[in-house]
């Protein structure tokens, strides 16, 4: 089962992923963590990704759809994708699109966990404390939702004819969101 998750920066994608890679037996496309492995790396596109983040910016569509490619056409993890952050903008969901046709896959939910902008900045300023992460600086994360909801909104339109298009009140505690999904997956 290849499932999406939306939502801006801090709406709990990633605790929800994490969840679903487990009862799924599935894994985890975090483009958030697959760039900041980038950086961690030092690479030359991980050079790329850290100037674009401290801007406040996103990183360009042709390398997170260059990074995730391989991860799409791995056999071992055809079918079983959960996908935290991806795609943000139109051309990354085509581009999933053609990806998963190629590869012989499909979407088969899609959960928007939709917050409003102050429920996320305490989020973040509480993920900040617990995680000490770069790219949740106030400032940062205020940009970051803003870009979000100006590159997002097209991608969610899009989606959300789709049939297994499901949106969530993601200002709940956790343990509701995660009902939610599972009545949505009714596994």
């Amino acid at each position: 089962m290849n499932i999406i998750l939306f939502g801006p920066p801090g709406a709990g994608k990633g605790t929800q992923a994490k969840y679903l890679v487990k009862k799924l037996n599935g894994f985890q496309i975090s483009t958030g963590e697959i760039l900041r492995n980038e950086i961690k790396d030092n690479t030359e596109i991980g050079a790329k990704i850290s100037k674009d983040i401290d801007n406040g910016k996103f990183v360009s569509d042709e390398i997170v759809n260059y990074l995730i490619k391989d991860i799409i056409f791995d056999p071992n993890k055809k079918n079983n994708l959960i996908f935290d952050g991806y795609p943000r903008t139109i051309s990354q969901a085509k581009n999933l699109d053609s990806l998963l046709e190629n590869s012989n896959q499909k979407i088969d939910f899609i959960f928007f966990l939709n917050v409003n902008k102050e429920i996320i900045i305490k989020r973040i300023e509480k993920r900040k404390i617990l995680e000490d992460r770069t790219d949740d600086e106030t400032n940062t994360i205020l940009k970051r939702y803003d870009t979000y909801m100006q590159t997002t909104k097209p991608v969610l339109e899009f989606y959300s004819k789709n049939p297994n298009f499901k949106e969530i009140d993601g200002s709940q505690e956790i343990d509701q969101i995660t009902r939610k999904i599972d009545n949505f997956l009714n596994v």
